[in-house]
């Protein structure tokens, strides 16, 4: 953790919605005004999207079930703690990009499903923003976690994160439900082992509950709305959230627990502008303190 240079990082599984929060984010600083190095996880994969299909054919024909992009060998973990650690002792690093599409790789005159090149993180920036798959993960050899000043999981249960993994990937992607599920059976371990430990040492957490019938998530026609949905938002350290403020700001919202909100699925946004933004202004002016 660092008081020059702040980390914010968001961290969740493929399809968990973590693309909503950094939503609310990039509104967050762009209406204070502040300069955010923003790193993508994908781009702290460690094979582009070609050499991960030779590897995967090379798994499979060894009779590797398990082979995905949720574990260690398949990420550069030692090179994402680095980032975390150099930018907080700095606020300096090296980061690149993945270019998921053509219309991302176009500028870059590379094609889609490549890395650029390594570069230094811009000079002069307020804080640090992660969101990807590993932004809290600890294991024997690195410790991610200890690094962000704010950490946020996203973490829709586990038939919703199905679903909208599933809706993504065929309405998107082109894929078939077969393949998808494929997809999901072979992650299986990686995510028990590498994406559930990563909610422990979070701080907030973000839960999408549907309030509809979802428990054959492979034949759902579409994904519950946010109508549909409440949201558990739970906080690791309590101390100093105001609850009753949230309480008052948000309709039809309860205490669950001592250190839990339920709100409206429709009110997550906002939700995240209330709890977030105190946040930001407090790294912001501890920062001004420090300098």
């Amino acid at each position: 953790m660092s008081t020059r240079h702040p980390i914010i990082a968001i961290t969740g599984s493929s399809g968990a919605g973590t693309t909503s929060v950094t939503r609310t984010f990039d509104n967050i600083f762009r209406r204070e005004g502040i300069n955010a190095a923003v790193i993508e996880g994908d781009s702290f994969h460690r094979h582009d999207r070609v050499e991960m299909k030779l590897r995967l054919a090379e798994a499979e024909k060894a009779g590797n079930k398990n082979f995905s992009h949720f574990g260690p060998e398949n990420n550069l973990f030692p090179e994402l703690e680095a980032l975390f650690r150099d930018y907080a002792a700095t606020g300096k690093g090296k980061r690149r990009k993945y270019l998921h599409d053509p219309e991302e790789a176009a500028p870059y005159k590379q094609g889609p499903g490549t890395f650029t090149p390594w570069e230094d993180v811009p000079a002069d920036t307020d804080l640090l923003f992660y969101e990807g798959l590993h932004g809290a993960v600890v294991t024997p050899e690195i410790n991610i976690a200890q690094h962000p000043d704010l950490l946020i999981g996203v973490v829709p249960v586990i038939n919703l994160e199905w679903i909208q993994k599933l809706y993504r990937d065929k309405k998107q992607r082109g894929y078939s439900t077969e393949a998808v599920t494929d997809t999901i059976l072979r992650r299986m371990p990686d995510y028990v082992n590498y994406i559930c430990p990563q909610f422990m040492h979070t701080h907030v957490n973000f839960q999408r509950v549907p309030m509809v019938d979802t428990s054959n998530p492979f034949i759902a026609r579409d994904i519950p709305s946010a109508d549909e949905s409440m949201v558990v938002i739970r906080f690791s350290q309590p101390k100093g959230i105001d609850f009753q403020y949230l309480l008052n700001m948000i309709d039809a919202s309860f205490m669950s627990r001592a250190n839990t909100i339920v709100v409206p699925g429709g009110k997550m946004e906002l939700s995240m502008q209330l709890i977030f933004t105190p946040f930001v202004w407090r790294m912001m002016d501890r920062k001004k303190k420090a300098a």
